[in-house]
């Protein structure tokens, strides 16, 4: 049913390569159908019972009809590209709900689509995504229509522009368009992978005569082609092959690279020009982002606006999230100035280590988590095998959407050491976008560390011993590595030092070798080296260390129950647990990951407050 569902779809006995050559699949006696295929088939189905004689649902005149109603009582369409053109030279953003995707399961079933477009508005959003596919993504045109009056009542007390509505689905006709327009939408989406290039003009025309200015989603090149053909302004580009749920983040800037040499305008900072030339075509990014890195990465190439979805579903307060994208490159190049003074810009990492399972690891990505620790240290409760690594690289990466090990920007120049690990921090961050496995060994042979990155696919290593801050250098691993700095506890009688005085100490040993510091509790006496003891140090040693400029990780005893006031008090750039959230060693008890994670979060938003 559902092949012969896309058979008709593409034409039947009509349909042709030059209408459907850029379909996966398409004429291939072999192929087995994508998940996105699958579910575009459903639709068409759900759709065709929808629209049968015995059907109470309304027909597209009447949905048409309670359009024009609609739009009287609570205001017109809004023109998508006139949208994202006057935000220039901003970004504009389209902030998506999303309760639920067939690759993560389920985001946040529990949230209110009103609230949450809400919010999203009131961060800057200037377009707001609603996922109405009610199978496999959990939304509803009730969700639309509720993020439409939530936005239009809010922008109404400010007298102000409300962000347009777009609803996002697997539309393969035009009574779908209907539907979006009667439920308050302003523009749609159509995917060009799934669509024949002779419908494809017909579902743009069909929405330009209701109003609407269609977002027309593109991946490869040939599928750019079909939308040029068909006559799109606003083209989006999907990061992610939906066929294959591979990510790469390159695709927008070969798209872009296209566009621009076959001499189409797009160019988001030409809007702002003042000579009335808009550009032809609006590009957008569509899948992927997360962080104010990657907003600026595509600002660079001319893209004129950003969707975003599972990381602000996800975030404690996406209102300080979208604040975070720095959508204006003011604000932006105000966040990456290295002025030599204190660290400040809260907590940004959160480490989970000493995973075993492949499992534990996907819990805690869920979760949020930024870098997966596995233990390779022989004196570890959570010492885990090159088979059991490989498993949870494999894991990792399956959840991040990526087949390869993740690649570094390199920092270069000759600043001073904490300049340097300033800057190497952010390249982490940036890197940390899709949780990455961080390998942690303990005066194990160099060659020994490299000989495992490359079995196991680690994407950075932590240095755990006494092998020195210079062993930390990338050429030795290939890779980026992390450098445990240990702080003592007991005593030895001697005069005690204030912790002003430690990190003092601390500073003059770093160099630039590593990528980041990582403080962690060791007990005086113990050669085998820190790690593992379950006990915090004293944090004012990496309150002080911040304040002298250098961003830290904190670990040692960090808890779901202290993890608030330890990111309250200390602000660190990053945080990491291991035996806090265990059932037993080895064994991650998901619901304290849970916890610890959220808790890092929303204590991080709660310290930026008023900072």
């Amino acid at each position: 049913q559902l092949q012969d569902a896309l058979n008709n779809f593409y034409g039947g006995a009509d349909a042709s390569t030059e209408a459907c050559g850029h379909i996966y699949g398409y004429n291939d006696p072999n192929h087995e159908m994508s998940m996105l295929q699958k579910i575009t088939a459903t639709t068409i189905l759900d759709y065709d019972g929808k629209l049968s004689s015995s059907s109470t649902s309304p027909s597209a005149e009447e949905l048409l009809e309670r359009a024009k109603k609609f739009h009287v009582e609570h205001g017109p369409i809004l023109p998508l590209q006139q949208i994202i053109q006057s935000k220039s030279p901003s970004m504009a953003l389209a902030a998506e709900f999303k309760r639920a995707s067939p690759s993560k399961g389920d985001i946040a079933p529990h949230l209110n689509a009103g609230d949450q477009a809400g919010a999203y508005y009131g961060a800057g959003a200037s377009v707001i995504s609603v996922l109405t596919e009610e199978r496999w993504f959990k939304g509803s045109l009730d969700d639309l229509t509720g993020a439409r009056m939530n936005t239009t009542a809010a922008a109404n007390e400010k007298n102000s522009t409300r962000p347009a509505i777009l609803r996002k689905d697997f539309v393969t006709s035009t009574y779908q368009i209907a539907e979006a327009a009667a439920a308050g939408a302003d523009t749609i989406l159509l995917m060009v992978s799934t669509t024949p290039a002779n419908v494809l003009r017909e579902l743009i025309d069909f929405a330009r005569s209701v109003g609407m200015e269609p977002l027309v989603e593109v991946h490869a090149l040939v599928e750019l082609d079909v939308a040029i053909g068909a006559g799109a302004k606003v083209i989006g580009v999907n990061n992610r092959n939906l066929h294959t749920f591979q990510l790469d983040l390159v695709q927008t800037e070969k798209i872009a690279e296209e566009l621009k040499k076959r001499g189409f305008s797009f160019h988001h900072d030409d809007c702002a020009r003042g000579n009335g030339n808009k550009p032809q075509i609006s590009l957008c990014a569509l899948s992927g982002m997360s962080s104010a890195h990657d907003v600026d990465r595509y600002r660079k190439v001319g893209v004129g606006m950003c969707l975003i979805g599972e990381s602000l579903m996800r975030a404690s307060d996406p209102s300080l999230a979208i604040r975070g994208l720095c959508l204006n490159p003011k604000d932006y190049e105000a966040s990456q100035s290295i002025s030599g003074g204190a660290y400040t810009g809260g907590t940004k990492i959160i480490k989970v280590c000493g995973l075993t399972d492949p499992d534990d690891a996907l819990a805690a990505c869920r979760a949020g988590a930024s870098l997966i620790g596995i233990i390779f240290a022989d004196k570890s409760k959570r010492k885990v095998s090159i088979d059991q690594a490989k498993e949870i690289v494999r894991a990792v990466r399956q959840f991040g959407e990526r087949s390869h090990r993740t690649v570094f920007d390199e920092v270069g120049g000759k600043n001073s050491p904490v300049s340097s690990l300033v800057a190497k921090s952010r390249a982490l961050e940036k890197a940390s976008r899709c949780p990455l496995v961080v390998g942690v060994f303990q005066n194990h042979p160099l060659e020994v560390v490299k000989e495992t990155v490359d079995k196991c696919g680690l994407d950075l290593v932590q240095l755990h011993g006494s092998e020195g801050m210079e062993a930390a250098n990338s050429e030795n691993f290939g890779v980026p590595a992390l450098r445990v700095v240990d702080i003592e506890l007991g005593s030895d009688g001697g005069e005690k030092k204030s912790s002003e005085d430690i990190a003092s100490t601390i500073l003059k040993k770093v160099t630039s070798d590593p990528i980041a510091i990582l403080l962690d509790t060791s007990i005086k006496g113990d050669k085998r080296g820190g790690g593992g003891t379950g006990k915090t140090f004293d944090w004012k040693i990496a309150e002080s260390i911040q304040s002298m400029g250098l961003p830290v990780i904190i670990a040692g005893g960090l808890t779901p129950e202290n993890i608030g006031e330890a990111v309250g008090k200390v602000r660190p750039w990053g945080v990491d647990v291991a035996g806090g959230v265990e059932a037993s060693p080895g064994v991650k008890d998901h619901q304290k990951v849970q916890k610890f994670v959220c808790g890092a979060k929303g204590a991080a938003v709660e310290a930026s407050k008023g900072f």
